[in-house]
């Protein structure tokens, strides 16, 4: 019954709150709709010059095959080097394609037909897709290729960002907003007030945490239908399985909350403290880049990092229909994570009353 009123007095802190409910549910409809649009790698429009000393059909066909790439924008025709390269660098074009003269007469001989490429990396990530995106199209030059592509057919990178956002918003609302919320009842002193009423510790800490649990929930089941109707996007695998792993992962962004609650005396030093830990897990966790593309030492790190495994489990169950059996490593690790945090929570708590 005690637990009951305190659900329901943060509840009432809450809506009293005429910002935060809007906060809670615009700011996930912003981060769903803005950021797969917005922090994408795929690069489109590159401005690509060609010299073309050859002259020849299948030279002239190579010049088309770019023009009416999705990825290219031909914007110059230079007649020499040193003029390409002087287009590159006023600016004027990305990418430099020189064709060389008896580049037709090699292909007919079934030879090797080399071409010059320069790129322009002062961004170094704009270049080398770019040149990943030339190289496609140049090497396979008189040979059917076939290429299928698993579980991302159109190479969409919105596919690959949506569902790791929902753990980025789950972090907020489920570990860092009831962190923020027992900081703010330690600031204003009503904490002391409650440590000498009957109300047992846990039932005070369950109080915070419930109703942002719930909150997370609501929150999740909108990011998936976000997912759907503006990116077309649903699990493959079983929805319950993403259910049963946001469960485990809400537990383990709380139990870290709930440390950092512990050890903070305001909110200043308290928010501080999260965006340190939400920057580290952000970058470190494999949301814009692989983890695999990332050092040998930042490759450890990311072992300890608990929204890397919640971030395979989305992806697995979105986009390769994975289920149990699939995440128990992931889940092993999460329910770890969990038990690690509570107990560390705990003894904090114990120490610092």
């Amino acid at each position: 019954m005690t637990l009951r009123y305190l659900i329901e007095k943060e509840f009432r802190q809450i809506m009293r709150n005429s910002f935060l409910p809007r906060l809670i549910f615009i700011f996930p409809c912003f981060i769903m709709l803005i950021v797969p649009w917005a922090a994408t790698l795929e690069i489109e429009d590159l401005r690509i010059a060609v010299i073309d000393n050859d002259r020849s059909p299948k030279s002239r066909r190579l010049t088309h095959r770019i023009e009416n790439s999705a990825y290219f924008q031909l914007t110059r025709l230079p007649d020499s080097y040193d003029d390409g390269l002087d287009a590159i660098e006023r600016d004027r074009a990305d990418i430099l394609l020189e064709i060389p003269r008896g580049f037709e007469k090699h292909l007919v001989k079934g030879e090797e037909a080399p071409v010059l490429v320069a790129v322009n990396t002062v961004n170094g990530t704009k270049g080398m897709i770019g040149s990943s995106y030339l190289s496609q199209i140049l090497t396979p030059q008189g040979e059917d290729v076939s290429i299928r592509y698993r579980f991302n057919p159109h190479l969409d990178y919105k596919v690959f960002m949506v569902p790791a956002l929902m753990t980025m918003l789950l972090v907020m609302l489920c570990g860092f907003l009831p962190a923020l919320n027992i900081v703010s009842e330690k600031e204003i002193g009503t904490i002391e007030q409650i440590n000498v009423t009957p109300v047992s510790r846990f039932t005070f800490i369950l109080g915070k945490l419930l109703p942002y649990w719930l909150m997370g929930f609501i929150v999740l089941n909108i990011c998936i239908g976000i997912a759907r109707f503006a990116y077309g996007l649903w699990p493959v695998g079983n929805l319950l399985t993403i259910y049963l792993s946001t469960m485990i992962f809400t537990l383990v962004v709380s139990g870290l909350g709930l440390i950092i609650s512990n050890y903070s005396a305001t909110m200043q030093q308290a928010m501080f403290v999260m965006w340190f830990f939400i920057l580290i897990f952000i970058l470190l966790s494999g949301l814009f880049t692989p983890i695999s593309s990332m050092p040998q030492w930042a490759q450890y790190i990311t072992y300890i990092n608990p929204l890397r495994y919640f971030m395979e489990i989305t992806r697995m169950v979105y986009l390769k229909g994975s289920g149990i059996a699939d995440i128990l490593p992931q889940l092993g690790v999460m329910s770890g994570f969990a038990a690690t945090a509570y107990t560390l929570a705990i003894l904090s708590y114990c120490k610092q009353q």
